[in-house]
């Protein structure tokens, strides 16, 4: 174990502009800490402590609010600038040039594909969108009115028992069979929990149809011999793919991330991440804000909606975000696409009722100077509802979009000599020393 000198020479040979001088008060002691990439190693500040026999210093940062937990070059955000790219590249481009599956193929392998790679990678994907008989009458087994998110949960995780070669995540040729097996299966999955909870029968892959076609025919489907999804609904599906497709270390990234750190099975480890996102915080989003507008009602409400959130009566849904200070770039692509699917559905009233909102927020210093700009979620509700899809399915469709992003994480992660089994520290606030007593004397 270093000594506090030893410690303090340790920085020694660090420029002064790339390091951190810290004082302990306690002891006097002072101390040369690296500066890389705008951060400090935790672990520098171990060395700070008052006795040779301390554990030494810990930071304490619950919800991970200014601690990062590893090195990533899947996602950049920048929430000053309302800057989010995958791989580098502009959002608004892909949204506007690209496919979920060409998106898919980039944050997987780090680039944009040739025409020949996407040719293949688009085969391969499409040849697994099956699933074994038996996962079909897993999900059978539910409950009729089951939430499709918890099937889609246990079912995510069932495939684990149907692959058990995935355990080798350390062979990247069996790795590389199930990241193309969650792609094209995930969509299968969630439909038949869809149609589970719709009471009708389930419906097999359409592969002469695209990604989102294919999910919409799924969906859709019943006695026609063959279902034609309207192009205007495909590609409106296919950009919110793009647009949830990864958002760095969110909740559900993150326990994807800490869950594979044990090495268990790419299925167990999305499963995680599926869990983390039925939470209303984080999938369910969306369903909130169609429940406050549908409380607003008329766009002759919105004015004292408005006062209400003021006054600290009334929450306003869908606008800011932990990590955007700014508008949200994904905010005013979704805006596009539910123009594309109400020329097809028609338009939903509460559309009028989220446009004025927004214009109002947008003009009002009140929200203005808070940083209250509408995000993702403030308008993928009413295309999912547009779509006709419940209010329980909002998670399911982003779980599918996600999952290309869970995976290039989770790949990322594997790779990475510094990742260890996650193992947060914690700061012990019981009791200590305590003798028992017997039943008969509590």
């Amino acid at each position: 174990m270093a000594t506090d000198t030893e410690a303090t020479q340790g920085a020694a040979g660090v420029s002064g502009s790339d390091t951190l001088t810290i004082t302990d008060n306690r002891t006097g002691q002072t101390y040369e800490v690296p500066i890389q990439d705008e951060t400090i190693r935790a672990t520098e500040l171990r060395q700070i402590k008052v006795n040779p026999d301390d554990f030494g210093l810990m930071t304490y940062d619950p919800a991970y609010m200014a601690t990062a937990s590893c090195r990533s070059a899947v996602t950049f955000i920048d929430g000053d600038r309302g800057i989010l790219e995958y791989r580098g590249y502009p959002i608004e481009q892909l949204a506007e040039k690209s496919t979920y599956l060409e998106v898919a193929y980039l944050l997987i392998h780090g680039k944009l594909p040739t025409q020949s790679e996407l040719d293949e990678w688009t085969y391969q994907v499409t040849m697994h969108t099956f699933v074994h008989e038996n996962i079909k009458e897993f999900m059978q087994g539910f409950r009729y009115d089951a939430h499709p998110m918890g099937m889609l949960l246990a079912a995510t995780g069932a495939m684990s028992t149907f692959y058990p070669e995935a355990s080798a995540v350390k062979d990247e040729e069996i790795r590389y069979a199930q990241v193309v097996r969650l792609i094209a299966k995930m969509p299968t999955l969630a439909a038949f929990s869809y149609r589970h909870n719709q009471g009708k029968p389930y419906v097999y892959p359409d592969n002469d149809l695209s990604y989102a076609g294919n999910f919409l025919s799924m969906i859709y489907k019943m006695t026609e011999l063959k279902y034609q999804p309207d192009p205007r609904l495909e590609h409106a599906l296919d950009v919110l793919f793009i647009l949830h497709a990864d958002h760095e270390q969110n909740c559900s990234t993150s326990a994807v991330r800490s869950v594979g750190s044990s090495q268990v099975d790419p299925y167990s480890a999305v499963a995680a991440g599926v869990a983390a996102l039925y939470g209303p915080l984080h999938g369910g989003a969306n369903e909130a804000v169609l429940r406050m507008l549908r409380r607003i009602g008329d766009v002759s409400n919105v004015p004292s909606f408005i006062e209400g959130v003021k006054s600290g009566n009334e929450r306003l849904m869908g606008f800011g975000h932990r990590v955007y200070k700014n508008f949200d770039p994904r905010a005013k692509i979704i805006k596009k696409a539910v123009e594309e699917v109400f020329e097809v559905t028609g338009k939903n009233p509460l559309l009028n009722v989220a446009t004025e909102l927004e214009k109002i927020a947008l003009e009002d210093e009140y929200f203005i100077s808070r940083k209250l700009y509408p995000n993702v979620d403030f308008y993928s509700g009413l295309i999912y509802e547009a779509l006709g899809m419940p209010v329980e399915m909002f998670p399911v469709l982003f779980a599918i979009g996600r999952t290309s992003g869970w995976i290039a994480q989770w790949l990322e992660m594997i790779d990475d000599s510094e990742q260890k089994i996650a193992r947060p520290r914690q700061i012990y606030t019981g009791g200590r020393r305590l003798d028992y007593v017997p039943i008969n004397g509590r």
